[in-house]
């Protein structure tokens, strides 16, 4: 028996159909995935935007503005009547810009009156005749930009809903249980009941009570539509090797039967018994892959078309805000230090990019894996099991080339072609950074530690010193009795060294001390600020220039597989 199983695994048909199953299997493990990592990243997108948002609410203590206007706005012209106007000055030549409100009290009103003034003068040179008139151009601040950039990246999440529905991505996968009986036995049970026996061919009712939405055609999705496939694949597999081995068990027993002439004819009538038996499995598999997942592809294609290209309109808009309006972005002077709540939404930042660009990887890896495999299955999938068997029986006419192998052949060799290690790497340098902002931050809150160090040590040294000289002080005082004899307690004292001066520079270098570790704090605060700011410029826009030509790409691709793939079904047509 041992020696019979071996030579029906090693027979070419159900070798051939061991690798399709296999290549099903891999399939539905990658659908699932793709499913899975579609969601994800178009989560990362809205967290991504969120972050942002987040972390240029923490910038804006900062006091990052628009810088002045391109082109000052000029005085109003000189007429031949002067009007004498008191008690403003005239309008200045450039516009003074509002900062922000975490901006001090004082500078605030001081730029207010200014703003005020010249408002006022410019109203009182019109009233007198004057044509030119004063405007005052908006600040824009880095957390209005980065709320603009968050806002689109929120579009783009939104625009992938109709996709992780047809994904089911928020469904639990059930991994197969159609065909290898894991998982929820419930379930399982309900899916082996659907391709059994009688159950094969189409026309006999079902005879259980109640009816079952799941066995309809309407509510296949999907998934289900690879899971029942994979099924079928399995029970194609066990067929064709049972089919293999009544071949070989009949052979023995004829081999040991008295010769006789009508032999051959049992050998035909037992190749149609099993050549019907498959026929039937075959003719489901033809039509879940025709009728049942074709359209289904189909539909996700012109959906993933829709949305990429929506994507691809978003991502255009985030770099024409990054492009236009982060280069007149400016520090002030002044050095600002990093909050502590603002050093954790630069790590929360940094984490979720790093997610992002983990579930960018995935999904783009993912997608090219199901297609892989998908096409790797309707290659051995339109080979005929045993040519000279269907020869003899009558089955419905194969078709050689069905419309899902051209659609799936173009979609394999499309998604080799998108520049997705472009866009891969753009999120990776721009996590790099943010990285490296977080560093910077840590770096300057410990020095902010060591001014704290200091300024305490400081502060210890300085009671200690006062008290003591207090003391020292008092004992300068001459008594009444040193005073009637006329001893100077302060002849012995400048002979030897001044206790006072001692501890007094002692004081004074605690002081130097802390006065360096404030000065190195304020250095580095400036640092951070400007290579924060820096890199944004530099990276943000390279960022959303790569996302843009990535979704792009993938929008150009799926709408050329939606062409494709309308036209097969109008060629197709039976019309």
């Amino acid at each position: 028996m041992g020696c019979s199983q071996s030579k029906i695994d090693e027979e070419e048909a159900v070798m051939r159909c061991k690798d399709r199953k296999t290549h099903m299997r891999l399939t539905v493990s990658a659908r699932n995935a793709f499913s899975a990592f579609h969601s994800a990243y178009t989560v990362s997108l809205k967290h991504t935007g969120s972050a942002l948002s987040e972390y240029g609410q923490g910038e804006s203590h900062w006091d990052y503005f628009f810088a002045e206007p391109e082109t000052p706005i000029p005085p109003p012209p000189e007429t031949p009547e002067k009007v004498v106007v008191e008690p403003p000055p005239p309008p200045p030549e450039q516009v003074v810009v509002k900062p922000l409100k975490k901006k001090k009290q004082s500078n605030s009103n001081t730029v207010h009156h200014q703003h005020a003034a010249s408002t006022s003068a410019a109203a009182a040179s019109v009233e007198g005749g004057k044509r030119g008139k004063a405007m005052v151009m908006p600040s824009v601040s880095l957390t209005q930009i980065m709320q603009d950039l968050d806002e689109h990246f929120l579009k783009a999440y939104e625009s992938a809903h109709e996709v992780s529905n047809m994904l089911e991505a928020n469904r639990l996968h059930y991994h197969s249980n159609f065909a290898d009986n894991r998982g929820h036995i419930d379930h399982s049970a309900k899916v082996m009941r659907v391709i059994t026996w009688n159950r094969s061919f189409r026309g006999i009712p079902n005879t259980d009570e109640g009816k079952d939405d799941f066995d309809s055609d309407e509510s296949e999705t999907h998934a289900t539509v690879l899971d029942k496939l994979l099924a079928w694949e399995k029970k194609l597999y066990d067929e064709v090797k049972a089919g293999e081995l009544m071949k070989i068990e009949y052979q023995k027993k004829v081999a040991l039967l008295n010769k006789q002439k009508k032999r051959n004819s049992n050998a035909e009538a037992l190749e149609k018994t099993k050549a019907a038996s498959m026929d039937s499995t075959v003719s489901e598999i033809q039509r879940l892959r025709d009728a049942q997942l074709y359209p289904k592809l189909v539909k996700l294609v012109d959906g993933m078309a829709k949305m990429w290209e929506t994507m691809c309109d978003n991502h255009e808009k985030q770099l024409n805000i990054a492009m236009s309006n982060l280069k007149h972005v400016k520090p002030i002077n002044a050095p600002k230090e990093t909050s502590k709540q603002h050093q954790q939404t630069t790590t929360g930042l940094h984490n979720i990019l790093s997610e992002w660009h983990h579930n960018f990887e995935m999904l783009f890896t993912h997608q090219k894996e199901y297609i892989q495999a998908l096409n790797n299955w309707l290659k051995l999938n339109l080979v005929p099991i045993e040519s000279s068997i269907r020869e003899k029986v009558s089955s419905p006419p194969r078709v050689q080339r069905p419309p899902i192998v051209s659609l799936i052949h173009a979609w394999h060799e499309h998604l080799d072609k998108i520049p997705f290690e472009l866009a891969k790497s753009a999120i990776q340098r721009f996590t790099a950074i943010m990285n490296t902002i977080m560093l910077l931050q840590q770096e300057e809150m410990k020095q902010k530690e060591k001014c704290e160090e200091a300024k305490r040590e400081y502060v210890k040294k300085s009671r200690v010193f006062e008290d003591w000289n207090m003391k020292y002080q008092q004992k300068k005082i001459p008594t009444a009795s040193e005073a009637e004899s006329g001893e100077d307690t302060m002849t012995t004292t400048t002979t030897q060294n001044d206790p006072l001066k001692e501890r007094l520079y002692q004081v004074e270098l605690s002081k130097n001390k802390w006065e360096e570790e404030v000065e190195l704090h304020q250095k580095l605060c400036r640092q951070v600020r400007e290579k924060s700011l820096g890199n944004l410029k530099i990276h943000l826009p390279e960022l959303f220039r790569a996302l843009w030509d990535f979704s792009g790409a993938f929008s150009e691709t799926y709408k050329n597989l939606s062409s494709i793939a309308h036209q097969n079904q109008e060629d197709h047509s039976p019309n």
